[in-house]
């Protein structure tokens, strides 16, 4: 199969690239409905007709995963147009600052009914509806080459450390992107990749163009992970390791499944055994939005590396932080100011991680330590939470945790954590005595928390939501 042209300045979208090689292999699919490369390559140019009759220049994308989303994404590249998907989870009035900012000039809405903070009132009222008409079966209609080094999305930031920031990425950013992917995840026509990713997250934009480089079809997610495993069968799937835990409760869905992304640190081996012998490749990775997703990636490990940096990226660690650069390095954040690109002089972008390099039987791979943001100050000593909750998912009976400073007037801060169980909550007492071979005495949390009912809309744990809410609950409990 030809590479894509990666290098190239102007040249097609990926989308009418395999559209002319692979015109009736399956490029979208869900229950509703199943789209060839050459029916979605159609149809996104037929999109792109309207947005430019439309004289549209910054459209904001808001709703679940939908056909008509991914529709967009690839009408707004043949347009020029720049796509900016973002969350419904927003409360109104932040979704009308964002707009703002943005400089946004029009909204496509999905289900209004189920989003928003008032079902009665439409979200950014101000700005008006993008909807593609129903005549977007049109053929005909000649594609253009692109600039690949041109924006044609904003991903928002998680905004971990602030208010989230806006980046720009290019095609030319996505491609070498997927390309890296492809070295260790390679994906061939017939295969899927199941979108459970948000468009609004880096990992979700990542899918789509991972599947169009390889030609393979991208997998819309109906209702549950489960119940999108059992009713369409996709061969790739992006999970965190409570999804997996549970689907593991029920093995035979995983049948399809050839290789699984996973977010978070080590796996159990208790649980990497159960996935070779169901056959499944599970792979670990270090990403961010900055990267255009995945910077290192290997095979889930009980160690908690992230595996060796794929092809297309450069990383190195000064100070004990990651920086980085390569070919999928974002354009820069847009502000109301322009694009700006904060990096160092020779071209590194600082990631504000923490890691260092352990050696695997030659080969390097990269050990994160957690954000330089989250550390604190434990009686004059410096606390990494991240170390704290990999210690604690070395448990069998714990998936995920979450440690967090809490003012202390003696110590200035003190270190509690949120747990994930399993099944049932280990006791304070058992948690104390399991930590004591692992960590320092005063890294040991002093209070366990049960884990909140908080959505997840990526591979990375929302800490600031599970903190807020675990807290609230906590103290709603005590009146």
């Amino acid at each position: 199969m030809a590479e894509l042209a990666v290098k190239t300045d102007r040249a097609l979208s990926p989308l009418q690239q395999t559209a002319r090689r692979l015109p009736h292999v399956e490029a979208l699919r869900s229950n509703q409905l199943c789209l060839s490369y050459r029916d979605l390559a159609a149809r996104a140019l037929a999109i792109a007709g309207e947005l430019k009759a439309r004289g549209i220049r910054r459209l904001a994308v808001i709703g679940p995963n939908s056909a008509a989303q991914v529709l967009l994404y690839w009408g707004c590249i043949e347009a020029g147009v720049l796509f900016c998907p973002l969350s419904w989870r927003f409360p109104a009035a932040q979704l009308e600052e964002l707009a703002n900012r943005l400089g946004i000039d029009a909204v496509f809405v999905g289900e209004e009914a189920e989003i928003g903070d008032d079902a009665n009132k439409p979200l950014l009222p101000s700005l008006p509806r993008f909807c593609p008409s129903d005549a977007v079966q049109a053929t005909g209609i000649p594609a253009s080459e692109l600039d690949w080094h041109a924006p044609v999305n904003l991903v928002l930031t998680s905004g971990s450390s602030g208010a989230p920031k806006a980046a720009l990425h290019s095609l030319n950013n996505h491609i070498a992107s997927a390309e890296g992917a492809a070295s260790l995840i390679p994906l061939v026509p017939g295969d899927g990749w199941l979108l459970s990713l948000p468009l609004f997250h880096i990992g979700g934009i990542a899918i789509l163009n991972r599947c169009a480089h390889g030609g393979a079809a991208v997998v819309l997610a109906e209702g549950s992970v489960a119940d999108s495993l059992a009713q369409l069968k996709p061969t790739h799937v992006s999970l965190v390791a409570a999804q997996l835990a549970t689907l593991l409760e029920t093995p035979q869905l995983l049948a399809p499944v050839k290789a699984l992304l996973l977010g978070g640190g080590a796996m159990p081996s208790a649980m990497q055994e159960r996935l070779l012998a169901l056959g499944i490749k599970a792979f670990c990775s270090y990403g961010l939005t900055e990267m255009s997703s995945q910077v290192t990636s290997g095979a889930a490990n009980s160690e908690g590396h992230s595996g060796s940096l794929l092809p297309g990226r450069e990383l190195k660690i000064e100070d004990g932080q990651i920086l980085l650069r390569g070919d999928s390095l974002f354009l820069g954040y847009l502000t109301p100011n322009g694009v700006e690109r904060p990096l160092t002089p020779d071209g590194w972008f600082a990631s504000k991680d923490r890691g260092s390099w352990i050696d695997d039987d030659g080969a390097l791979k990269l050990k994160v330590e957690g954000r330089l943001d989250n550390m604190f100050i434990c009686g004059g000593e410096n606390l990494q939470p991240e170390e704290v909750e990999a210690a604690l998912c070395q448990h069998p009976d714990i998936v995920e945790a979450i440690v967090f400073p809490a003012p202390d007037p003696r110590f200035g801060a003190l270190p509690h954590a949120i747990i994930k169980a399993a099944a049932v909550m280990p006791s304070p007492d058992a948690l104390d005595a399991f930590l004591q071979t692992r960590i320092a005495r005063f890294k040991r949390p002093r209070s366990y928390l049960p884990w909140p009912e908080v959505a997840a809309v990526g591979l990375k744990v929302p800490r600031k939501q599970v903190i807020a809410a675990a807290l609230a609950a906590s103290h709603q409990s005590r009146k």
